[in-house]
């Protein structure tokens, strides 16, 4: 809508995940980095975890696009809500295999044989696991086995495991003891500092062509990021808004209180979300919260993974509260940007009129 006014060439602030996007942060390239080093590895597991929204996916995709297709063969699972069997059979299917109305043990030669196959074309084989905070113990156990597979003392086939925070306490658990050993790095990826915020937004709107139409202030960005708290996808929608408002009132000037007043109907229109409207602009904000939250690469043992924070009861049932919440409030969203559209329809037709 706002992107042939401005002069775009495409919808710079868009919520689906986009490799061509990828903003190369403090702490996405230290993920990266984190992830090609599993890669030069060739064996164990990567686990990178991080906020919803944080640009996880798009840092798969990204990986993903620079892969050596001679060497590597990936293959990616986004649905985890999988118990153990059905884990099996994803993955052999994901591989190619026929996997319906077969046992288990010859799923398991099936796909044996596969990565038998690949590793004589000199090739190798990569699993990435999404979402894998949903996996159970035991599917994530069948994964471990999985990695047994060996020629020649090398593995045949290498897994990374990217999920939200709860998989860093999945990982915590007694029965995960022995996956913690195959670990050969862990990284959480935290959100933007301030700097990296205002670098995120430029880099997306330059990416469609941006030139500077519309314009923003300083303070602008400052208020971004107060109420996104650095994270990504918040940071999309907030601005997808504020460039929407811009366009319906003719500006091409953003100024501070046009992200104020669309950060406001926003938490009016989902209800209370925590961290959305958090501190104002000039509070004392870590610079670059991404490093305060990253995980050392995993040492062998117990010290594998990063423990994650302990949340109370009442800490659980505030979050669950907040949900139902945005639930309740969630089918207003659409009717109250209709409503505002048509506010200034009105006012420009009756503008027309006058004139």
């Amino acid at each position: 809508m706002y992107e042939s006014y401005y002069g775009l060439t495409g919808k710079p602030f868009q919520l689906s995940p986009n490799p061509d996007f990828f903003f190369d942060s403090r702490g996405h390239r230290c993920a990266m980095a984190y992830l090609e080093y599993g890669l030069h590895q060739g064996e164990g597991f990567i686990v990178v975890t991080g906020e919803v929204g944080a640009g996880k996916t798009t840092l798969v995709q990204r990986l993903l696009q620079r892969l050596p297709a001679r060497e590597v063969v990936p293959v990616q699972i986004v649905t985890t809500q999988l118990d153990a069997d059905d884990m099996l059979r994803v993955v052999t299917g994901s591989f190619g295999l026929p996997a319906d109305s077969v046992d288990k043990a010859t799923l398991l030669i099936r796909l044996e044989q596969h990565l038998r196959q690949l590793h004589s074309e000199g090739r190798r084989a990569l699993l990435i696991v999404d979402e894998a905070q949903n996996l159970g113990a035991r599917a994530i156990e069948e994964l471990r086995m999985l990695s047994n597979f060996q020629i020649d003392s090398r593995t045949t086939l290498q897994c990374f495991l990217i999920g939200q925070p709860e998989l860093r306490e999945l990982m915590q658990r007694q029965e995960m003891r022995q996956l913690k050993q195959r670990i050969i790095a862990a990284y959480h990826l935290g959100p933007l500092g301030r700097d990296e915020t205002r670098r995120y937004i430029e880099h997306r709107l330059g990416h469609v062509g941006w030139k500077s139409d519309p314009a923003f202030e300083e303070r602008a960005f400052e208020h971004i990021f107060a109420a996104t708290g650095g994270i990504p996808r918040r940071i999309n929608t907030l601005v997808d808004r504020v460039l929407l408002a811009a366009y319906l009132a003719e500006k091409h000037l953003i100024a501070a209180d046009d992200v104020v007043d669309v950060a406001d109907e926003q938490s009016r229109e989902l209800g209370p979300r925590r961290g959305f409207l958090g501190a104002a602009p000039g509070a004392d904000a870590p610079e670059d919260p991404s490093m305060s939250r990253q995980a050392a690469p995993a040492r062998t043992g117990a010290e594998g993974v990063s423990r994650g924070s302990d949340e109370s009861p009442s800490s659980r049932l505030d979050a669950l509260e907040n949900r139902v919440a945005i639930l309740e409030s969630a089918a207003g969203m659409m009717f109250g940007s209709l409503k505002k559209v048509l506010r200034i329809l009105r006012m420009r037709t009756g503008e027309r009129e006058l004139s």
